[in-house]
């Protein structure tokens, strides 16, 4: 839709920028889908008067056709953010449109006068006033643009990167962030159930373990004079404790009652910034005197101190898109902004970290597939103007978690090359073996007759489908489609799937196992995941995926759509459940809990809900051949494989999963079961070393 440009519109606390694109609440960014931004941004700039369907239509969705439902989602959406009541803020006129009823006041950047107060009433001190500020706007705009074109008139900023040397070499898997003191390189490594911390020398070599009573440990920082670590600590499934971990050995201590995602030290040393959910704090070292900065438009990781004290960059993951994005906010919580906005199309930026000099910023970004770490040098002045990025990595491996030495003269990844191996459970040798030639792929479905089988290939995301001894393969859909749980249909004609690409909202598509266009099921605003196919093969049976969802999880749940009509009909009493999975037979669906620690059972012939398992965090949920079990993946610090009996809710363990390293779709959260009821996983046999590369700054 074309906006208004130029334009900032502000109610009550509230401040829309047309040309940004950002909403503002008391100064602090709201974070808003694209559709939802439009259809906020039509009623502001007709405060006052009735904005008809039509019109919402013509303006919000022009290109494409939907119906009413959608407008009134975002209506709804709208009134939720805003705080207001039904109607005190968006006044609904029935079957005719919506009308804003506050007052709007519009600022114009190219006018002296304010579009809320006519010329004529301007006192002329106030007049001289503006006058003024327009000229500073002026004069600011054009030094802005003298030191945009100096920087790109130089063309390369001064910044490159070369000469790969490999540093690590033991095979274990390692995570982010990478922290140097000028010896020894730290870092934590192992599976998302064991991790445990690691050091290297600086120069590369045999790798060491660092002894800690923390369980599951990530590691967060190091302090200013290399005498502690900061480390993240969670037994389970809540926000992690905050602890310090002295150097080189000593007893960990916890910081105060701080519970935080992520955190940093200051490089002072006095202070410290942490991240829960959306909201960026500082404190004292010790945990006191914490204060929120500013409430981030997304759920933020990864702050990071510019070396002068002044400034704090942070990364922000819209939940809805998955995206994510570097954002940068004075160390006192002002004038929070993103630090590349239009940049990549696609957001995904992350990580980032400041040269010790301050002079430069380095982070990786993600597109076409590949993570390389990217560099910007630093403006001067309060602008703190920057030139485009310069590309710092590119080979055959994604290229993870930058961070520079202390002398600035190495640039030190994280290097990682994605590959697994699909393995079946052997309960004789009570090991998992190589199972379809141990190809690397996912989300494993076999045709009801057991001939055929569809499959996700990793790391590409792509449908595929091949006869069990992998003759007659034939791909079914292309990037940058992410083909995620396909499902046979039951005469074997179609595959069902959804497509988990980042930056729009998963859909669920129906596909001829012969090969086409996959066909989208629906055409609405949610994030719809898990087909499953009715027995008589004339419905889908879907959720929604709750954590991308601004909806009350009591309006989401459990939904059968009829695909001759495309309408969808909610399974009754199952609201706030997902991630359902229907019995071959039709009798049963099986769904999580919105925590995901309760499995529920929905027996359609009593047409009521019961418990069938509790007190673990699920995972992945599969229907025995015969329907009279449940198979389901346990999280935590023992992982397995396990079986519950739906006549008595007997719960058996089938095969431990502890010191097995999973990797796919969002980090390996799949589990499949072959005819025979063995269970199948993706093994990780990719890389993660940690290399080094030459820095050089001009």
């Amino acid at each position: 839709m074309s906006a208004s440009s130029s334009k900032i519109y502000e109610f009550g606390d509230w401040r829309l920028d047309s040309t940004e694109h950002l909403l503002l609440h008391n100064g602090s960014p709201v974070s808003l889908s694209p559709k939802l931004f439009d259809t906020l941004l039509v009623l502001v700039e007709n405060a006052g008067r009735l904005v008809t369907k039509e019109e919402f239509m013509k303006r919000v969705w022009p290109d494409s056709f939907v119906e009413d439902l959608a407008l009134t989602q975002n209506i709804s959406q709208l009134r939720k953010v805003l705080g207001s009541a039904e109607s005190s803020v968006i006044e609904t006129v029935p079957k005719r449109g919506y009308r804003l009823l506050v007052p709007v006041r519009v600022q114009r950047i190219d006018s002296v006068h304010t579009g809320d107060q006519p010329a004529a009433q301007v006192r002329p001190s106030r007049l001289v006033g503006r006058i003024f500020r327009r000229i500073m706007y002026v004069l600011a705009a054009a030094i802005g643009v003298a030191v945009i074109l100096t920087l790109t008139n130089h063309g390369n900023p001064g910044l490159s990167a070369s000469n790969y040397v490999q540093m690590t070499n033991d095979g274990h898997a390692k995570q982010g962030p990478l922290v140097a003191d000028g010896l020894r390189l730290y870092f934590s490594e192992g599976s998302p159930n064991h991790r445990v911390l690691a050091q290297v020398s600086e120069s590369g070599g045999e790798t060491s373990l660092l002894s800690s009573s923390l369980e599951n440990p990530d590691l967060l920082d190091i302090s200013p004079n290399g005498s502690e670590l900061l480390v993240a600590s969670s037994g389970g499934t809540t926000v992690p404790s905050i602890w310090s971990l002295p150097l080189p050995t000593g007893a960990p201590h916890r910081i105060g009652n701080v519970l935080a995602n992520d955190a940093a030290w200051s490089p002072d040393g006095r202070d410290m910034a942490y991240v829960s959910g959306h909201d960026l704090y500082r404190a004292r070292t010790d945990g006191s005197g914490a204060t929120r900065l500013v409430a981030l438009p997304g759920t933020g990781s990864w702050p990071r101190w510019s070396p002068d004290g002044t400034r704090l960059r942070v990364t922000v993951t819209n939940e809805t898109s998955g995206l994510s994005s570097i954002w940068e906010v004075s160390a006192e919580g002002n004038l929070p902004h993103p630090v590349l906005q239009r940049w990549n199309r696609l957001a995904g930026e992350c990580c980032g970290n400041w040269t010790p000099d301050g002079r430069y910023f380095v982070f990786q970004s993600t597109g076409g597939g590949r993570t390389e770490i990217w560099g910007i040098p630093e403006g001067k002045g309060l602008l703190h103007v920057s030139s485009r990025p310069v590309q710092l990595t590119t080979g055959q491996m994604n290229s993870l978690s930058p961070v520079v030495s202390s002398d600035g003269k190495k640039l030190y990844v994280i290097g990682q090359q994605l590959r697994g191996e699909l393995v079946s459970y052997d309960p004789g040798s009570n090991q998992f073996v190589p199972y379809l030639s141990g190809i690397s792929a996912e989300f494993i479905d076999f045709s009801r007759d057991g001939k055929w089988v569809a499959y996700v290939a990793f790391p590409e995301h792509t449908l595929w489908r091949s006869k069990v001894d992998g003759s007659e393969r034939l791909q079914l859909t292309l990037p940058p489609m992410h083909s995620t749980v396909p499902r046979w249909s039951p005469d074997g004609k179609r595959i069902a799937f959804f497509d988990a690409a980042p930056g729009k909202p998963w859909r669920i598509y129906l596909v001829p196992s012969d090969g086409g266009t996959p066909q989208q099921v629906l055409d609405e605003q949610h994030n719809e995941m898990d087909p499953n196919w009715s027995p008589d093969g004339n419905s889908l049976l879907f959720s929604y995926f709750p954590i991308f969802e601004t909806e009350s999880p009591d309006s989401l749940g459990l939904y059968i759509v009829d695909l001759k009509t495309r309408t969808a009909t909610r399974l009754p009493g199952s609201k706030g459940f997902w991630a359902p999975r229907w019995s071959k037979d039709g009798r049963y669906v099986v769904a999580r809990s919105l925590d995901s620690e309760t499995l529920m059972l929905f027996d359609f012939k009593t047409q009521s809900w019961s418990e069938l398992a509790k007190g673990v965090y699920f995972g992945f949920t599969n229907w025995s051949g015969d329907g009279q079990d449940v198979y389901y993946l346990r999280r935590g610090p023992e992982p397995a494989v396990l079986r519950v009996r739906v006549a008595d809710g007997k719960t058996k363990e089938v095969a431990s999963l502890k010191g097995l390293r999973q990797t796919g779709f969002r980090g390996g959260i799949w589990m499949g079961l072959s005819p025979e009821n063995l269970p199948l996983v993706l093994r990780d046999v990719g890389t993660q070393e940690i290399y080094s590369l030459d820095l050089e700054t001009r």
